[in-house]
């Protein structure tokens, strides 16, 4: 049996430290798994108007449509964000809003969801992770416990070639392991 996951970055820029924690995690998935980062940075800025049925003149836009589709057929979602202004980035924002309509099919819904949040900063993006599992909250998502990955001082977890350092690595591995389980379990006892 194979999982797929769908790795969002919550960051646009090419050489984030997000897109580059993503990049190391993709390579920690255990066998069996298919880890792929699903771009959301071409995605319109939600208006519930694509989605009010009384709304005809404004059709819902076909990269929505794409978009929650990839997100149903996944088996989890891991979020790998940074932290802007003591909250998540808006374009992360924007994709959580997107799939969390229309109300009657939700895409998110009882998706295994994982979170590696980071920033420049000592408390490596505290605030973004933990507004992001409020926003994930309603969709019954479960996520792996303790401990949390919150990766401060994001410029120093990466060597001179570019991987994670081995402590960092390794405490990484261990959350994608952890959050590799519940999604098996998940499909075991079906989503």
């Amino acid at each position: 049996m194979s999982f797929k996951i769908s790795v969002l970055v919550g960051s646009l820029r090419t050489g984030s430290f997000a897109r580059r924690i993503a990049n190391e995690a993709l390579r920690m998935f255990p066998k069996g798994f298919a880890a792929e980062i699903v771009e959301i940075g071409h995605l319109p800025l939600y208006n519930f108007d694509y989605d009010d049925p009384q709304q005809i003149d404004t059709p819902t836009p076909q990269v929505y449509t794409h978009f929650r589709e990839t997100i149903k057929a996944s088996d989890g979602i891991l979020f790998i964000t940074p932290e802007n202004n003591r909250t998540i980035p808006a374009v992360l924002k924007n994709a959580v809003d997107i799939g969390s309509k229309p109300n009657s099919d939700v895409a998110w819904k009882n998706h295994p969801a994982g979170i590696i949040s980071h920033s420049v900063g000592a408390m490596g993006g505290y605030s973004a992770q933990k507004n992001l599992r409020l926003a994930l909250s309603y969709f019954d998502m479960p996520f792996p416990g303790q401990p949390e990955v919150f990766l401060g001082t994001s410029p120093e977890v990466f060597t001179d070639n570019g991987n994670l350092v081995e402590r960092t690595e390794n405490f990484v591995r261990d959350y994608i392991e952890r959050f590799a389980q519940i999604v098996e379990k998940s499909n075991v006892n079906g989503k």
